[in-house]
């Protein structure tokens, strides 16, 4: 479904362009959860953001090939990239008061992407919407319908992220470190909310994180990044449990782990 191939990303806003990606590939299918992990400035999430057709094509330059169902995603007009953005490959990020604006009520917000890619009625646009916001867990979705992003909790403006990127039923969403800003409690709550979406729906979900224990609870497959290459990929109990690169060696040993949360 989703083929990245020989991706490599420079950047032409400085005197001496920057290369931050180098050689990327993923092949991601229907249904499964591939994570990928790395430092801060490994690369991984420009990759991601490449993948979802948000990098600037002005200030950079991308080669290689992002195909999905057969469409290159890097070389189509921006009219068939957009019928793809927020339809089929959707994106959520780690904060979501950045992404969530603060004088828009959520319902609106939420049912943004059906108004750009369905002609369905506001009356018809409300129903999908409250029904989504119950899907992810939110109490009282009516109410939460017209509240404003401030008046809710972090773990509760992640949920309706998650929502809105759901909204048009995608195949392909994006999770760029979804609960780095969330208590560990609440981490479990939205990993474990990702794993039923992906069993009900059979959404592709791709995981952008530097925790390796939360990537191990999630993902069936990991891409391990330091300094804009794949260093290291394969299923992800190969991985932890006999990583061969240095770099993933020192990963694993230098990151806190969540082994006590319930993910199941």
């Amino acid at each position: 479904m989703l083929d990245v191939i020989d991706l490599n990303i420079e950047f032409h806003d400085h005197i001496t362009p920057e290369t931050v990606v180098y050689d990327f590939d993923l092949h991601l299918d229907e249904g499964e959860i591939v994570g990928i992990v790395g430092e801060s400035g490994s690369g991984k999430s420009m990759s991601a953001l490449a993948i979802a057709g948000l990098l600037s094509r002005k200030k950079m330059k991308k080669r290689g090939q992002i195909l999905f169902d057969g469409v290159d995603l890097l070389t189509c007009s921006r009219d068939t990239l957009r019928k793809y953005q927020g339809n089929d490959i959707c994106m959520v990020f780690q904060e979501p008061m950045t992404s969530l604006n603060p004088v828009k009520r959520i319902g609106w917000q939420v049912g943004e992407s059906l108004r750009l890619h369905t002609e369905l009625s506001e009356d018809e646009i409300r129903n999908k919407v409250i029904k989504m916001l119950e899907d992810v867990e939110l109490q009282d979705p009516e109410s939460i319908y017209d509240k404003y992003p401030h008046e809710l909790s972090g773990g509760m403006r992640q949920r309706v992220m998650i929502a809105a990127a759901l909204i048009c039923n995608p195949k392909v969403l994006i999770a760029d470190e979804p609960t780095t800003a969330l208590d560990v409690t609440v981490q479990a709550q939205i990993i474990k909310l990702l794993k039923k979406i992906n069993k009900k729906t059979g959404t592709a979900i791709l995981f952008i994180s530097h925790d390796l224990s939360v990537v191990r609870k999630l993902c069936s497959r990991v891409l391990v990044m330091y300094k804009g290459r794949v260093v290291e990929t394969g299923e992800v109990n190969e991985v932890f449990d006999f990583p061969k690169e240095e770099y993933t060696k020192r990963l694993i040993a230098a990151i806190p782990r969540m082994e006590k949360l319930e993910y199941e």
